[in-house]
């Protein structure tokens, strides 16, 4: 009878004990703290040099603007501004700000530390990669490119201690939401200058956000803790943020699924494309699965100043060859858009893809422009270059395009990789190689962030090193015009420039943001910057 009794217990213990269970494992709660993943290392946290993903995620903890996002509608709000308003024809703006904003120092945000960093930003020396995005404020561009010395003469003053002033070239209905952006966010001058480029130590670095740095391990983890002088930081209820640097997307999801991360996606290292069916239907992962719009473009740049790709007809047929459809069902598998434009709908400015224009996959058409280029079949075409930085899924995207360029045109492509950090140098480099993939994601909902911004020979990073002037004039009266309807007109015929007659793009497709979260974790994905993690929060489950 004891016997029997102790049987029946623990078969009793094992029920209790696997109804805690799924899957063989118990099911997971939440750690006291966020743990992130990122996709590589984040090679700078000075807002003012700013200008990859991972670093844009981290700043936007660590540091405020005047303005922001709704998470859910993007309409844009105050965050250190309380109001602003637009006068002399929308040629000037003006925000008052909060007078409870403090430094790390408790030393108050005012409007004299929104200037500096603007001016800071603006010299050729800082070499903000973003530069460009201050160009619509007044002399701008003649500092930066070194015609006016004084960088005071930037359009950007501050009335007092708590208002600040801005002066563009142009009206530009969309300067608040530039006015939110990493390059405008205020700098702890003192800090700066004492401790010159090991200001962001995590000794040294004075901020200003929602959350603090505690720790930096470059190329492992950084780790943010909340700040309890944020003025909003009553409303932070996760304490403490880990970002984990995981270069492998499928060890990001087995640490997921092991229960090390508590969400992986995208910027915060994609889930292998392989890996999505096996999701979606998994019983438990596919509940925990999610897809958010996500206002970016996958695209090919050329290098337009390198043989054979700095003949247009070279560039046409390389589009026409490459079938995005089948990128998308074969390769990245998260339900994107194919592409044939730059600006993503439904940002401002961009060109509904039933319009046609572009160039569609069409291998026959492909073919003629090749011939009419010089290089029947491929015949006599240099071998060609196709490099991206380290990421399972941008190797097989390549991959997939070297395959459909052989088929389709008897082009021999070698695919070559770097890491992120030179990567973006390297792209830069007149030697740059003949392709090189990158994605753009909207600073704000606006096609002169894509269209200008990106690709104006003149007042942007341009690296693909091209020039057309009709484009350029057309990006300069839309920035100018207050007729959003001609604004739309313009844009438009900018993009029949940019990605058809001239095909000095391919884009890809329209991505989509594939997220996997645990269920305690409450939060919303936004498209636009980093993540507002402020307004994350945990569940019991």
């Amino acid at each position: 009878m004891k016997k029997l009794y102790i049987l029946i217990s623990f078969v009793f213990l094992a029920v209790m004990f696997s109804s805690c269970e799924k899957d063989g494992k118990p099911e997971a709660t939440h750690p006291d703290y966020l743990r992130v993943p990122l996709g590589s290392e984040v090679p700078t946290l000075d807002p003012g040099v700013a200008q990859d993903n991972q670093a844009i995620e981290v700043i936007e903890q660590l540091f405020t603007g005047l303005t922001t996002y709704d998470s859910t509608t993007y309409e844009v709000k105050p965050s250190l501004a309380t109001s602003w308003e637009a006068t002399n024809g929308g040629k000037t703006y003006t925000f008052n700000m909060r007078k409870d904003a403090k430094w790390t120092t408790g030393e108050p945000v005012t409007a004299h530390d929104i200037v500096y960093a603007i001016r800071r930003n603006i010299l050729p020396e800082t070499a903000s990669p973003y530069a460009f995005v201050l160009y619509i404020l007044e002399n701008a561009e003649d500092i930066n490119n070194g015609k006016i010395k004084d960088n005071t003469k930037i359009g950007v003053k501050a009335l007092d201690d708590y208002t600040v002033q801005f002066n563009l070239n142009s009206p530009a209905a969309f300067f608040p939401s530039i006015a939110g952006m990493w390059t405008l966010r205020p700098q702890h001058r003192k800090t700066i200058e004492k401790h010159g480029t090991r200001w962001t130590d995590a000794e040294n670095i004075v901020t200003c956000g929602s959350y603090t740095l505690e720790k930096w391990e470059r190329g492992n983890t950084i780790v943010l803790k909340k700040n309890p002088d944020f003025f909003d930081a009553a409303k932070i209820r996760i304490e403490e943020v880990r970002y984990l640097i995981v270069r492998e997307a499928s060890t990001a999801l087995a640490m997921y699924e092991n229960d090390e991360l508590d969400l992986i996606g995208i910027e915060h290292q994609a889930i292998p494309a392989p890996e999505i069916p096996r999701v979606k239907a998994d019983p438990v992962l596919g509940k925990q699965y999610s897809i958010y719009p996500r206002f970016s473009t996958y695209y090919l740049a050329f290098n337009n100043e390198r043989p054979p790709v700095d003949n247009p007809l070279v560039r046409k047929a390389i589009s026409a060859a490459i079938d995005r459809q089948s990128i998308i069902d074969n390769v990245v598998k998260g339900d994107q858009v194919p592409a044939t434009t730059f600006t993503t709908p439904p940002v401002f400015g961009a060109v509904d893809p039933s319009e046609g224009i572009g160039i569609g996959y069409d291998p026959e058409q492909a073919k003629k422009w090749l011939a009419e280029a010089g290089y029947p079949g491929g015949k006599g075409i240099p071998e060609i270059i196709y490099m991206h930085n380290t990421s399972e899924r941008h190797a097989q995207i390549a991959q997939a395009v070297q395959a459909m360029l052989k088929r389709n045109l008897g082009i021999e492509v070698k695919i070559q990789n770097q890491e992120w950090k030179v990567y973006l140098k390297s792209t830069l480099q007149p030697d740059a190689p003949h392709m090189f993939r990158f994605g753009w994601g909207a600073d704000y909902p606006d096609a002169h962030n894509f269209l200008s911004e990106v690709f104006h020979p003149t007042k942007s990073t341009n690296r693909i090193r091209w020039k057309n002037q009709e484009y350029a004039d057309l990006l300069d009266k839309a920035v100018s015009s207050t007729d959003p309807q001609e604004r739309i007109k313009l844009y438009r015929r900018a993009e029949q420039i940019l990605c058809e007659e001239e095909a000095a793009i391919a884009p890809i497709y329209f991505d989509t943001a594939q997220y996997l979260s645990k269920p305690y974790l409450k939060w919303n994905f936004i498209a636009l910057g980093g993540q507002h993690v402020r307004e994350w929060y945990f569940t019991d489950k």
